[in-house]
């Protein structure tokens, strides 16, 4: 299926539900453009006026499936018939059971694993950062410049995204230290990858280790494998590898936040296993269980060892929303991960020719269907160009279809795991239309 724009945009329903959320919801809320979903089926989403636009957003990376897949919700519907909620805290119940199972086999771990449910992406970062600090005792965090870790005071003194997430709210959970991240195109040494050294490692291990932290102190080091909210960023493998080395030589837990990149986004279940990485703690939500709330932590046995009643989740573990996770992994273990792998390099080679084409496409990476496009003022300053990007984004919805940004100026590809290359060739030529109308070639 394809978009179908019937009215003017937004139509006269769309605008009057606006209009009453202007008046009742919280004004912190994020909204790129007018569009209010009605109804949604595999990628594609209709609003209450009747116009179907394709869904390369996929509620932030939620929806792997798609938009109320029937096999999920009939899942979903068979398990709401025998209970909705028991509280996996205080009770038992075997669903919950099984899919801790079934993430521990998944999770690229060292040993036997545990796992503990929560309700969202923060929540499972908050978990990671009290059990990173309960097993090992010390205080001390480090997380990197462009994170994006959540919105909890924990997860939030982790992020290092913008300072309008932050600002208001301090003093937030001190300890915390941000170094760079392995940004290559926009390296902060002005080095060049292959012949840097490593520098934005080296500066941890022989700067921030020797003049700022005592690496005994330091209880983990939480990093994306892929850069979310910071622009889907691409690291080397290196500089991944040898996060796990000066870990494993310090004692200090390596926490992987895999809450967007993990689930079959990058064309593996999680973006670790492209760069060989064994974390100690994974951290997962997103698109786990298709739109329902439900996140996770996942734990080598020896590391969750935190006591009875030290940590635990009312909603966490929800048995509805471990019915569509297990039916999620059906899908994204038997299919759809093949197919972010195969759609995701027919796409990212489509958007590169974006790049070969348009002055403002500074650079096209990711892998499967986690891909990002910089927007840049030209290729010789590769300068951002934050403003043409968000026209760019609302050009893309008046064409019918939906698509966000990420970091200062890129655009993010985040689509369903089940879109398929009409699909994917549509994205691109609605982007190459917006960004003929904005710029010359």
């Amino acid at each position: 299926m394809l978009p179908k724009i019937i009215t003017e945009l937004p139509g006269p329903k769309t605008r009057a539900i606006i209009e009453k959320d202007q008046r009742y919801m919280s004004p912190s809320y994020t909204r790129d453009y007018p569009f209010v979903i009605a109804h949604g089926d595999g990628a594609i989403a209709t609003d209450p006026d009747g116009n179907a636009f394709l869904d390369f957003s996929a509620g932030i990376a939620v929806c792997a499936t798609g938009h109320s897949h029937p096999e999920v919700v009939k899942a979903m519907h068979e398990q709401a018939g025998k209970f909705l909620h028991m509280s996996g805290t205080d009770f038992y119940y075997e669903i919950q059971v099984v899919l801790a199972e079934r993430l521990a086999r998944l999770a690229p771990i060292e040993g036997k694993k545990k796992v503990f449910f929560t309700n969202s992406g923060a929540e499972a970062v908050e978990a990671a950062f009290k059990l990173a600090r309960y097993h090992t005792g010390r205080t001390q965090l480090i997380a990197f410049l462009g994170a994006f870790h959540g919105r909890t005071m924990g997860a939030l003194s982790l992020t290092a995204s913008k300072v309008v997430q932050k600002r208001g709210f301090y003093p937030l959970v001190p300890g915390v230290v941000h170094v760079p991240y392995a940004n290559c195109y926009r390296c902060r040494y002005n080095l060049v990858y292959g012949s840097c050294d490593m520098a934005c490692l080296k500066f941890l291990s022989e700067s921030v280790f020797t003049r700022t932290i005592d690496p005994e102190n330091v209880a983990a080091i939480f990093v994306e494998p892929i850069q979310g909210e910071g622009g889907y960023i691409v690291p080397p493998k290196e500089f991944l590898q040898g996060l796990r080395d000066l870990c494993s030589r310090h004692g200090i837990l390596l926490v992987a936040d895999e809450v967007q990149s993990g689930m079959g986004r990058t064309g593996k279940m999680f973006a670790s296993e492209h760069f060989e990485l064994m974390p100690d703690i994974i951290c997962m939500a997103k698109g786990i269980a298709s739109g329902m709330p439900l996140g996770a932590i996942i734990a080598s046995e020896n590391t969750m060892n935190w006591v009875y009643g030290s940590h635990a989740s009312t909603f966490g573990g929800n048995p509805v929303c471990c019915a569509a996770a297990l039916k999620t992994l059906d899908l994204v273990e038997s299919q759809l991960m093949a197919n972010a792998a195969k759609i995701g390099e027919h796409l990212k080679s489509r958007l590169q020719g974006l790049a070969d084409k348009y002055e403002c496409v500074g650079n096209v990476r990711g892998m499967g269907l986690m891909i990002g496009m910089e927007i840049v003022t030209d290729k010789k300053t590769n300068n951002p160009n934050p403003e043409l990007r968000d026209k760019i984004l609302t050009g893309c919805f008046k064409r019918g279809l939906l698509i966000l940004g990420c970091g200062p100026n890129s655009v993010r590809f985040a689509p369903p795991l089940i879109i398929t290359k009409e699909q994917a060739d549509f994205s691109v030529d609605c982007i190459d239309s917006a960004i003929g109308e904005l710029v010359s070639t």
